[in-house]
């Protein structure tokens, strides 16, 4: 078919894009806009503005008040508690507290927290301020690089915060004493630390007590150091006489420890590392008496009383310390009944006063000392009990000289090794005052008693006999009495014949004289007298 024409089509009007005309924003929106903005504002700066959140863990809230009790370091507040509840077992109280901003660096693993009240703890008294201004929760910050935000509290505060230079040491004592948290530590009578903690080891045998020594005391610390209980008053009596020392009042009244360097210490050691653990002993000179070397064990045997004798006691030789008693035992022998003491010693041998010079390396030391006391038992010495102090009744082993005892040989097979003993003095004053008993009781007391008795009737015959004669003889004195007055005849007479011997005795001086420068008057008589 033809192709046609399409057929026309009407027209139509062209159409465009009309742009949308634009209307102004209303002054009613920009105050709600401007608010948002504000709010916003104030939300993220309070939220950059407070500091992180930590929970602490604290035994009892006594004191503590939500939205009041603030966290406190170096005085100055850090934070504040703003929550307080119990625990799930209701056996702690579990405190929530805002601190402050950029304290993240505060909270780290090792970072401690503590209730600050009144306390009284050894020489020490804190937290008064608190009677006022009520208790608060101090801060030791730590040294870790861990973070944390959960935190357990201290049941007592630390006596030594990090702010103070020093170091710790630890030592190990089997009795505290009067130790107590705040306990002073003094280093030649001067106050240079104190106790910061102890506690009683797991097995129970020991305690360990944590002390710090300030700087910088601290490096006169080093690994010949001693460590000593000085508290109270530590009285000696010598033969210098009474002897009193003590490191100051104050450890009389709460104790306190002390240390130093061995006197005989050569070399200058380097000072200890820091929680170096040292011993603390009883006393000085408990602290500077070297440990034995090798000790050696004997037992002794004793068949007299040991009433007194504890361990511990001393073992001296001719008065020089050289062991001590380690153990007291009982023992009876089933073939004659009889009972005995085995008393067990340890003898230090360098304090036998014994110097070996040019020891050689194939010389056996053990020979030797076996030498030794075979040689000292030999030549007499024994172990003998002796009295240390009357008042107390305490006695000691003494090794000492015997020339009389019967000869001992030493049985080196016996473990231990058995040494010979003697009676001790009070024995022997028992067996003296014994025998004079038995002397006294074997004498004829009752012959002795009627020959007495005669004696003593023989003499009260003789007493009267002296006192008739006592009598006559004062009858006598009597009569010579009145004989001697002054106004008696017989004195006027004997005054009458004194005066004419007086005259008697003139006139034959005269002649003497006369005589004596006229000798030929014997002859011719006197000079103009007729012949």
């Amino acid at each position: 078919m033809p192709d046609r024409d399409p057929p026309s089509l009407p027209s139509v009007p062209e159409s465009r894009a009309v742009p949308k005309k634009r209307t102004r924003l209303s002054l009613v929106w920009i105050i709600p806009i401007v608010a948002a903005l504000v709010g916003v504002w104030v939300a993220v700066t309070r939220v950059m503005s407070e500091g992180p959140k930590i929970t602490i863990v604290f035994r009892s809230a006594e004191g503590l008040e939500a939205g009041k009790t603030k966290i406190h370091y170096n005085g100055v507040d850090i934070g504040t508690v703003t929550k307080i509840r119990l625990s799930e077992d209701h056996q702690r109280a579990i405190a929530t507290a805002q601190m402050a901003p950029k304290t993240d660096a505060f909270l780290l693993a090792d970072t401690k927290f503590w209730v600050v009240r009144p306390r009284i703890s050894g020489a020490n008294i804190t937290g008064l301020g608190t009677l006022i201004s009520g208790a608060y929760i101090g801060v030791e910050i730590g040294t870790s690089q861990e973070s944390k935000s959960d935190f357990v509290a201290l049941e007592t505060p630390p006596v030594i915060t990090g702010e103070f230079p020093g170091r710790f040491f630890i030592l190990k004592t089997a009795d505290l004493g009067s130790i107590d948290t705040g306990t002073p530590i003094y280093f030649r009578r001067l106050q240079v630390g104190q106790v910061a903690s102890y506690e009683l080891d797991k097995d129970g045998k020991f305690l360990t007590v944590k002390v710090f020594v300030q700087a910088p005391y601290d490096q006169y610390v080093n690994p010949d150091t001693r460590f000593w209980h000085a508290s109270g008053i530590d009285l000696s009596l010598s033969a210098n006489g009474l002897s009193m020392q003590t490191q100051s009042v104050l450890s009389i009244l709460i104790g306190g420890i002390a240390f130093e360097t061995a006197p005989s210490s050569v070399l200058v050691l380097p000072p200890s590392e820091d929680n170096a653990v040292f011993t603390l002993y009883g006393n000085r000179a408990e602290a500077f008496n070297p440990p034995p070397r090798n000790p050696q064990t004997y037992q002794l045997i004793f068949k007299d009383s040991t009433r007194g004798l504890v361990p511990g006691a001393p073992v001296e030789f001719r008065g020089i310390p050289i062991g001590e008693v380690t153990d007291i035992n009982a023992q009876i022998d089933l073939k004659t009944f009889q009972f005995s003491v085995p008393v067990t010693i340890s003898l230090d041998p360098r304090k036998l006063g014994v110097k070996i010079f040019d020891l050689g390396p194939v010389v056996n030391l053990d020979t030797m000392r076996r030498k030794l006391i075979d040689s000292l038992i030999a030549h007499g010495v024994r172990a003998q009990l002796r009295t240390g102090n009357l008042l107390t009744g305490a006695t000691f082993v003494s090794l000492d000289f015997f020339p009389g005892a019967p000869p001992v040989t030493v049985d080196w097979s016996q473990k231990p090794v058995q040494l010979p003993t003697i009676q001790g003095q009070f024995t022997e004053v028992e067996a003296s005052v014994e025998s004079i008993i038995k002397k006294i009781d074997q004498m004829p007391l009752k012959e002795i008693g009627d020959n007495l008795r005669k004696a003593i009737a023989d003499l009260d015959l003789t007493l009267a006999s002296a006192r008739g004669t006592l009598d006559s003889a004062h009858g006598t004195l009597d009569s010579a009495n009145g004989i001697i007055q002054p106004n008696s005849v017989q004195i006027e007479k004997l005054n009458t014949t004194l005066q004419e011997l007086t005259r008697a005795a003139r006139s034959v001086r005269v002649l003497a004289d006369y005589l004596e420068r006229h000798p030929e008057a014997l002859l011719r008589g006197k000079q103009g007298q007729a012949k």
